[in-house]
């Protein structure tokens, strides 16, 4: 995981039980990865603060599978809002998924602020 300036990267190798009964990588799994990178791109704008996906749109391009690498970029910035892009690639390059999202900055509780460390996709 990379995330700096409303950007963010993050790895993911999938295991076994991420694929659906094609042998390939859930969808859900897919989109998590998107709105995983995507919250952490907005979040390095206010890292004290908690963000929640407000809203989400996913287009599939083509099946993921092995090493996918998700890329992920704040679009724009309201005081309390984020717009955000993300897509992800497989270990060909090849665009596996396309997402745009938008994310709300919420405030955190003190007990959630002393448990939460930046979660890594795949663990």
């Amino acid at each position: 995981l990379t995330a700096a300036d409303g950007s963010c990267q993050a790895r993911f190798v999938p295991k076994p039980e991420h694929l659906n009964t094609l042998g390939v990588v859930h969808g859900g799994v897919v989109m998590t990865l998107l709105d995983f990178a995507m919250a952490q791109a907005a979040r390095t704008l206010e890292p004290d603060m908690g963000i929640v996906t407000i809203e989400m749109k996913t287009s599939f391009m083509k099946v993921s599978s092995g090493e996918l690498l998700a890329h992920a970029k704040l679009l724009q910035r309201t005081a309390t809002m984020t717009f955000n892009e993300a897509r992800i690639v497989d270990a060909h390059g090849h665009l596996c998924a396309h997402a745009t999202g938008t994310f709300k900055f919420v405030r955190r509780s003190p007990a959630a602020r002393r448990l939460s460390n930046t979660p890594t996709p795949g663990d």
